[in-house]
């Protein structure tokens, strides 16, 4: 199997696309199986960057766009159905391209993951109104030090999550801050796309351009109307779009992606540092100008 992961904007669904193109060409049948935990929610496909209609008629995607808004979501049954997709296509002999920016389903695609278990309602609501009244940071400070160390300040959902685990007397994973654990379920190429910082940057802002000619504030508005769960609302700069604050949207995103790059990196050395044990062979390669094309040559190459 392959996994495509990066920053945002980087253009991970181009270069899938590409792979697959160049897969085709020998004969093999490959899916994309989303890793981005915006891009399960339907009626976020402009906001999250999901792969187009037109996009999908040239690589299926699967695990796009499947749960309402108003539903809460997990890693723990994203990785189920991850598992259940990627069994069966490489049991049906298809090549599984896992695709996507978030790291945690990212890891639960790809390995067996020790997660912890749902919190009592009623701390969870209490959790959520504290952070929407006192914000990331002060809920923050409520951490052990130890675990406070290993999580953003502006990293709402993981904060909410650690103290709601916290207050349920419930530890985090061992291995919460390392971003490779275990052995992989099926071998595979780990390939993570990295770019220039300042040309990140203007891809970025390009992007949110491009998302607000497409209707996104529209699109966050008629979201938050439907009920959307606290993990739909996790979705970078909904907020601020539906308020039509663009540069504040460019900001979140480039924050966001900024964490990204620093995950991904670690998450590679982890992963190569036990490739021995995990069928891993995981990899940066510079994005930077290069077309699709030019970096699906070199990924299949690896491939091989």
């Amino acid at each position: 199997m392959l996994a495509i992961f990066g920053p945002t904007a980087v253009g991970k669904t181009g270069v899938a696309i590409a792979i697959a193109e160049k897969l085709r060409e020998r004969g093999e049948d490959p899916v994309a199986v989303n890793c981005d935990s915006i891009q399960v929610y339907r009626g976020l496909e402009t906001i999250s960057g999901a792969a187009t209609a037109a996009e999908q008629a040239r690589l299926e995607h699967r695990l796009l766009g499947f749960i309402e808004p108003s539903e809460e979501f997990s890693a723990g049954r994203y990785a189920e159905l991850a598992h259940r997709e990627i069994d069966a296509l490489l049991a049906a002999g298809r090549r599984p391209i896992v695709v996507g920016g978030t790291g945690l389903y990212l890891r639960a695609a790809l390995s067996e993951l020790d997660l912890r278990p749902p919190v009592p309602a009623e701390i969870r609501a209490g959790v959520e109104a504290e952070l929407a009244a006192r914000g990331p940071e002060a809920l923050r400070s409520e951490l052990e030090d130890d675990v406070a160390e290993g999580v953003h300040p502006a990293d709402r959902k993981r904060i909410a999550r650690l103290v709601e685990l916290q207050r349920a007397g419930i530890q985090p994973a061992a291995d919460s801050e390392q971003l490779w654990a275990g052995e992989m379920r099926h071998p595979g190429v780990l390939v993570g796309l990295t770019v220039e910082r300042a040309l990140l940057a203007a891809r970025i802002d390009a992007r949110v351009e491009e998302m607000a000619a497409a209707g996104a504030a529209e699109e966050a508005c008629a979201f938050e109307a439907a009920g959307a769960s606290r993990t739909a609302l996790a979705a970078i700069g909904l907020r601020e779009l539906a308020a039509g604050d663009l540069e504040a949207v460019k900001a979140a995103h480039r924050r966001y992606a900024r964490r990204q790059l620093v995950w991904m990196r670690k998450m590679v050395d982890e992963a190569s540092a036990a490739s021995a044990a995990s069928a891993a062979d995981a990899r940066l390669i510079d994005r930077d100008d290069r077309d699709d094309a030019d970096l699906a040559a070199e990924i299949v190459a690896a491939l091989d």
